[in-house]
């Protein structure tokens, strides 16, 4: 941040907020942002390099397993557009109001939300007992087409419900 300007959540404007430790559309959502003029901040630990750029702030956390994710809910407000694929804070976001998508363009609601978090405990205990599952697809040229088009589709949305 440069000194004398605002931090992120003293603005009062719309943000896309973004768990960038994993995120593979980054550029997707510098393209997207710039299109409709918002601005970006993408958050990650210290093992990811991110770029900043013209309308994109990077803020780099510690190493520890939930850093990134505290930081984007403690910096996020309402109406605010959050990318990432953690369901809890994908929950969190939920509860502060703001639009959240995952990186493969699912909306994620109030009324999923309980559902998909029980359904990755659930997952979880059975890690535990050593069953694993195949893990999630590989990710496509065409995931990545969705997802710039339900990001394009809800940015303009929100544009118009101004």
């Amino acid at each position: 941040m440069k000194p004398g300007g605002l931090g992120l959540s003293e603005l009062n404007i719309r943000h896309i907020v973004v768990d960038g430790d994993a995120c593979p559309v980054k550029t997707e959502i510098i393209s997207t942002a710039r299109l409709f003029n918002i601005p970006v901040l993408m958050v990650s630990s210290f093992d990811h390099l991110l770029q900043g750029g013209e309308g994109v702030r990077t803020v780099q956390v510690d190493r520890s397993d939930q850093s990134a994710d505290l930081y984007i809910a403690n910096h996020i407000k309402r109406y605010d557009v959050v990318i990432t694929q953690d369901y809890g804070l994908a929950a969190l976001a939920l509860g502060k109001r703001c639009y959240v998508l995952s990186f493969r363009g699912r909306e994620f609601n109030d009324r999923d939300i309980d559902f998909m978090l029980d359904s990755r405990h659930t997952a979880a205990k059975a890690r535990r007992r050593g069953h694993y599952g195949k893990g999630p697809k590989p990710f496509t040229e065409q995931d990545r087409e969705i997802f710039q088009h339900k990001l394009t589709k809800l940015l303009n949305d929100l544009q118009e419900n101004v």
